[in-house]
């Protein structure tokens, strides 16, 4: 029994170690990144802000062009 609880301890031990050596931001600089990305990257679903869309630009337009469905 006590050999169990050990390798136990031992995996968490080892998952604690893999974990305290990822590397961490700070939350300013988490912060920060994420405030630019947001003004730098146009989302075409918030009109309000980007303004319209050109079709041709719109990812999310229909697409254009006969339906390739098969109905079998």
């Amino acid at each position: 029994m006590s050999e169990l609880k050990l390798k136990k301890l031992l995996e968490l031990n080892n998952r604690l170690k893999e974990q305290l050596d990822m590397p961490r931001l700070t939350v300013s600089d988490a912060s920060q990144a994420l405030i630019k990305y947001v003004k730098t990257t146009k989302d075409y679903l918030v009109p309000s802000v980007w303004g319209t869309v050109d079709k041709k630009e719109d990812p999310y337009g229909p697409v254009g062009g006969p339906c390739a469905c098969t109905i079998a």
